[in-house]
């Protein structure tokens, strides 16, 4: 067996579920679980800020400390989050942004998502038989590489809603990597049970020592090229990470051998940051408001909860299995509609407004049985909509959310990626590079025709990202946030909102509740006692459930009178702070 493919397999059994997520086809966690620690939730009466990282939050916590707006601090905590979480996203990704401004209660959503390079076809992941390639073959090199979308982002909505001088915002992240910061124990958990990292001459050199172990917990993780990257784009602005050196640099480092990409300078010459109108929907007396495609996160999780509405879920226990069959119930054909519908817009058959459509979600949950699960959904056909084709990208982001309140009530919530763990394991500069162009469907086409989401020029992936902020019937602000967890975040970010919307429970206790739902297969469950106990139960529903731990990262901030409230995930090591 060569070592890509003994990596391959060691790399799903590690992130394999207790109960054998891997054989029933579920895709690993985008990244392994590392702990559940519990982290009550924070008070503050002005401004509050919850990131991934305590590193991450101090330094967006300072910016606000010093006049700067809710946007200010975003960029700071995500230039952070590319030294400290390098895993997860950096510049070398993209993102999906909410903006609201409490002036004029306005949101904006901003799309710095990926795109393929000009060069890529619709057959671009097929092997030369016309086979789909395995997901570790077409992720690892270049191949996967698409235009890396959140510096312009972050350098556009700067412009719009920046306060502070743009080098101030990346003053932490360049010394936090030139100085170095000790390696945290997930961190270092991470980077040791990752079988392809090491792949990389210069990943090597930053993440492992001189005998070629991972850092260890607590050793210092200095990454001076990546000062010097951050360092230009403070002085220079975004636009120097799209032309001259830097870009000339990237494009060599994507089209070197093995697995090598297109990428071509041009690509990221000619990279466009786009504001999309935000999607909103109602949530029993709240409106709740999430990114559009190419992320089907908003519409999903739009569409979830417009199905549970159906049930009076407010006099029903939370932690019944009957509740949760529900919530799975209606993740199955939310999912469903995602895998079939939805792609970058251009390539969209239909708009999301009519997979949001009332009479469209009414009837989808009228196919929700109380007593039994439905054990696979099939994709929902609005009037006159042309065959469904289900897709076939396994999208495992890494990712991180950045939840941000500033002291004029401002807000920004940010999802950014890489999408796999240490994205493409190709480093240049400091700065992993993505391996997005794997969000595709790897298969064009079914017998039933062209996916939306199948691989083209310039198009934008495929996402399940979901930033989210919540308003209350006053129209002012009620909640901030988002998560990592690959297409589970709809899931994730879905529950969150009926816990907090529908049963009023506190944010910490919101976030410590067992995960449990369904992407149209198999029903996931967080391993733990109280999973345990669920799953069984569930089994009594007819449900298949499989037992795994679900990485999630959510970051929440909502209102509690004049205040704010901030909770970080028990499962990652995320910090909420405010003042």
């Amino acid at each position: 067996m060569s070592m890509r493919a003994f990596g391959r397999l060691a790399f799903a059994a590690l992130c394999a579920g207790a109960w054998g997520a891997h054989a029933a086809g579920l895709p690993p966690q985008p990244e392994g679980a590392t702990g559940f620690e519990a982290r009550p939730a924070v008070r503050a009466p002005r401004a509050m800020v919850v990131t991934a990282n305590p590193h991450a939050t101090d330094a967006a916590v300072a910016v606000l400390a010093e006049g700067g707006s809710a946007v200010d601090a975003v960029i700071a905590a995500a230039l952070v989050l590319n030294v400290v979480e390098p895993q997860s996203a950096g510049l070398g990704g993209g993102g999906f942004l909410l903006n609201f401004d409490a002036a004029s209660r306005r949101i904006s959503a901003w799309d710095g998502r990926e795109t393929a390079p000009a060069e890529v076809d619709e057959r671009w992941f097929l092997r030369p038989d016309g086979q789909a390639m395995g997901f570790f073959d077409a992720v690892v090199g270049g191949r996967a590489v698409g235009v890396p979308g959140l510096p312009k982002l972050l350098g556009e909505v700067h412009r719009r809603h920046g306060r502070l001088p743009w080098r101030r915002l990346f003053e932490a992240a360049i010394r936090l990597a030139g100085e170095g910061f000790p390696v945290s124990p997930r961190l270092h958990a991470l980077i040791a049970r990752d079988p392809f990292l090491a792949s990389d001459a210069e990943a090597r050199e930053r993440f492992y020592d001189a005998h070629g172990r991972p850092l260890a917990v607590g050793a210092t993780l200095r990454n001076p090229p990546l000062a010097e990257l951050l360092h230009m784009v403070a002085e220079q602005g975004a636009d120097v990470f799209y032309r001259g050196g830097i870009a000339r640099d990237i494009v060599a480092a994507v089209r070197r051998e093995p697995a090598a990409g297109k990428l071509a300078e041009t690509d990221l010459a000619g990279y466009r940051v786009i504001e999309r109108r935000p999607l909103c929907g109602a949530y029993r007396h709240w409106t709740v408001c999430g990114m559009p495609p190419p992320s089907a996160g908003g519409a999903s999780v739009l569409a979830l909860l417009g199905m549970l509405e159906r049930f009076d879920l407010p006099a029903l226990d939370p932690d019944s299995a009957f509740t949760t069959h529900l919530f799975a119930e209606a993740g199955r054909l939310a999912y469903a509609d995602r895998d079939a519908w939805y792609g970058d817009p251009p390539a969209m058959p239909l708009s999301p407004a009519r997979l949001l459509d009332r009479r469209y979600l009414t009837a989808r949950a009228d196919g929700i049985a109380l007593d039994a699960s439905m054990g696979f959904a099939q994709p929902g056909v609005p009037v006159s909509a042309p065959p469904a084709t289900a897709a076939i990208s396994p999208e495992l982001p890494a990712t991180t959310h950045v939840s941000v309140v500033d002291a004029d009530g401002n807000a920004v919530a940010l999802t950014a990626s890489i999408e796999n763990a240490f994205g493409s394991r190709r480093m240049v500069h400091g700065l992993l590079l993505n391996n997005q162009l794997t969000d595709f469907s790897f298969r064009p086409e079914d017998a039933r025709g062209k996916h939306p989401n199948r691989v083209g020029p310039g198009k934008r992936p495929l996402s399940s990202m979901a930033p989210t902020l919540v308003l209350a019937p006053d129209g002012r602000l009620h909640a901030v946030l988002g998560s990592p967890g690959g297409s589970a975040i709809i899931n994730y970010v879905a529950a969150t909102l009926v816990g907090l919307l529908a049963w009023q429970l506190p944010p910490d206790a919101v976030l410590a509740r067992p995960h449990a739902g369904s992407r149209n297969g198999p029903t996931e469950v967080e391993d733990g006692p109280a999973g345990r106990e669920l799953a069984r139960r569930l089994g009594l529903f007819g449900h298949e459930t499989v037992l795994r731990e679900l990485t999630s990262g959510t970051s929440l901030i909502v209102r509690e009178g004049d205040a704010w409230v901030g909770a970080a995930d028990p499962r990652r090591e995320g910090k909420a702070a405010g003042y």
